[in-house]
């Protein structure tokens, strides 16, 4: 029987949708006021969710403490007070979109995760906007 333990952090951050490739016009038409070039910020929350068999020894799926600290490694003090196009090289190449930065979280964790889990986040963006990712 397999269990689900959630983690939720949060962050804030800036960043700029774009296409290099699209002139300001484009960029409007398509991003809105989320392409303006003085970038714009978000109190982001991440929802971890860590799935797998309870440990008969411990009673724990995960360790909730391991947990929380893979998240504020790997996400909170990585990306927290930050611009995301102008900081992380992640987003070097790649436009920070919420659909975008949810797998690359996803990334970063799932390679700090033993095998035997499975995961899966959900990243808000705002309120009433999130996205989800388990890998698939």
């Amino acid at each position: 029987m397999k269990v689900s333990v959630f983690r939720k952090e949060r962050f804030n951050a800036a960043h700029r949708l774009f296409n290099p490739k699209w002139d300001e016009q484009k960029n409007f038409e398509v991003f809105g006021k989320c392409s303006y070039p003085n970038y714009h910020g978000h109190n982001y929350d991440l929802i971890v969710e860590v799935k797998g068999e309870t440990d008969p020894e411990t009673g724990y799926v995960i360790d909730m403490k391991v947990l929380s600290t893979i998240v504020k490694a790997e996400v909170t003090e990585r990306y927290d007070h930050r611009n995301l196009n102008l900081d992380l090289e992640e987003f070097k190449n790649l436009n920070p979109t919420a659909e975008n930065i949810a797998v690359v979280i996803w990334n970063r964790l799932r390679s700090k995760l033993e095998a035997k889990y499975e995961l899966s986040i959900r990243l808000y963006e705002t309120e009433r906007n999130f996205v989800e990712y388990n890998g698939q």
